[in-house]
């Protein structure tokens, strides 16, 4: 008997543009792409998750370079998506810019360049909520365990500081005033927890690109906001309940999103992942039965990373070898900087593998708090050379080890798109809250020296902001299958 064909048609592909890797950190099943030509478009187009996240690492970039990025994702997205709607393999789509849940990043220089190239749209949903972290916003007011978050040490981050919590202020700030407070329409807690045809009537009348800041501090509000949006889409605006309920015009409303990571599961409607937490573990590769050794990368200095750092030191099992910044800093500035800091990586490559041959997890760390720039360039610049070092230095351990752990989103996105040279992996789900596995797929052995036969690398993107102070100790004992204590 023949069998039936299978439908891989996606009703609504929610296509996430994310400006580092970690903002698909309540999701799982799904590519997330680190090139962007029209087979790799195709492909993720076709994959059968509602979900295909597109790895822009902007937030490394300076504003110029930043929206030159996004311009070319969107003009390759606009033929793609075409020939998908023409096929039939989506019925439909909707962007989301993925910002950080703290605030920080290019906006709106990000989704004014989307609405550019890919609108018009009547409105930008702004819900920076990562309720897995304890973002959440009420009252129009964005919360950190509680408290407003430019109290917190992200907000006085060297690239992206801010002085407010009120989300319309925030807009005003971060537009320089061409935006107004006032002019910032609001959707709160209220509205969302109630829901229905007044939730719907509201973004109904909605046009003309209207910035939206939107309440978040549940699920159900996330999901009450997730589920108009979507009636929206599918039934043409009518709101649902008569002429009374929005304008009625029944034209297709078109949203565009700036949000944190937890409304993206809210749009896509996922069933629990597959694999639990242990066997998300257990996909630790292993030679001849036995598990293979892991590597740690801790790229972020925020003040959290930090102390997660000096946990994971004192564990026995770790031992820390210092990328020290100001010697590569200097190197930089002076002559010969490619000769000598290679030299510089020659030193640090034998320390990790003489930790890995004493039977001990190496924890490759920049040194720890901000570097001394003299302008953001310059700052930028330092970064993306320290990512570069790092990725280098894990890259040629990976064909030996069994697991990575990388910490920071420009240091993970650097080392998968150019020290592994990969241009998409698989997310597999959450390791704990927010902590995302994926797998990398090896290059050919006699690219790598690899071993094809041990499989896909897993690999947890670990954001700089994410936890308490012993989540990355936690980490690494599940990796390691060690009991974690009560």
């Amino acid at each position: 008997m023949a069998q039936a064909a299978v439908d891989t048609r996606v009703d609504l592909k929610i296509i996430v543009i994310d400006d580092d890797p970690t903002g698909s950190q309540t999701v799982h099943s799904c590519p997330l792409l680190l090139r962007w030509d029209a087979e790799a478009l195709a492909a993720g187009l076709a994959h059968p998750s509602p979900l295909l996240f597109l790895l822009a690492n902007t937030r490394a970039l300076d504003p110029a370079l930043a929206a030159q990025r996004v311009r070319e994702i969107c003009r390759a997205l606009r033929p793609a998506l075409g020939q998908a709607l023409a096929t039939g393999s989506i019925g439909g789509w909707l962007v989301v810019s993925r910002g950080d849940s703290t605030l920080r990043g290019h906006f709106p220089l990000e989704v004014e360049v989307i609405a550019a190239e890919l609108g018009p749209f009547d409105a930008t949903l702004m819900v920076p909520a990562f309720l897995e972290g304890g973002r959440t916003t009420v009252d129009g007011v964005h919360l950190l365990h509680g408290r407003p978050v430019h109290e917190s040490p992200f907000a006085k981050d060297g690239l992206f500081a801010y002085g407010t919590s009120s989300l319309p202020d925030w807009v005003a700030e971060k537009s320089g005033g061409r935006i107004p407070a006032a002019a910032v329409d609001r959707i709160g807690w209220r509205e969302l927890e109630l829901g229905g045809a007044p939730l719907r009537r509201h973004l109904a009348r909605l046009e003309g690109n209207a910035c939206v800041a939107v309440d978040g501090a549940s699920e159900g509000q996330l999901a009450a906001l997730a589920s108009a949006v979507r009636s929206l889409i599918a039934v043409g605006g009518s709101a649902g309940d008569g002429p009374s309920d929005g304008r009625g015009d029944g034209r297709p409303r078109r949203f565009l999103f700036q949000s944190a990571a937890s409304l993206i599961q809210s749009l896509a409607s996922l069933r629990p992942q597959p694999l639990s937490p242990a066997g998300l573990a257990a996909l630790r590769r292993c030679r001849a039965a036995r598990p293979l050794p892991g590597l740690v990368l801790v790229g972020s200095h925020v003040p959290l990373a930090d102390r997660q750092l000096e946990r994971l030191l004192a564990e026995p099992g770790c031992v820390g070898v210092e990328l020290e910044v100001a010697k590569v800093q200097r190197l930089l500035e002076g002559p010969e900087p490619v000769r000598l800091l290679a030299s510089l990586e020659q030193a640090w490559g034998r320390r990790l593998q003489e930790v890995l041959e004493g039977g001990r997890t190496p924890v490759l760390f920049t040194s720890r708090g901000e570097a001394r720039c003299r302008h953001a360039g310059e700052r930028r610049a330092l970064g993306l050379a320290l990512a570069a070092v790092m990725a280098r230095l894990g890259a040629a351990l990976a064909p030996g080890l069994g697991y990575l752990i990388s910490k920071g989103g420009i240091t993970t996105h650097t080392l998968l798109a150019d020290g592994l040279d990969l241009e998409k992996v698989e997310l597999q789900g959450q390791l704990l809250p927010g902590l995302s596995l994926v797998l990398a797929d090896p290059r050919p052995a006699t690219e790598t020296g690899s071993d094809p036969r041990l499989g896909p690398l897993p690999l947890l993107t670990f954001p700089g902001n994410l936890g308490d102070d012993r989540t990355l100790l936690e980490a690494w004992r599940r990796m390691e299958a060690q009991a974690w204590p009560p």
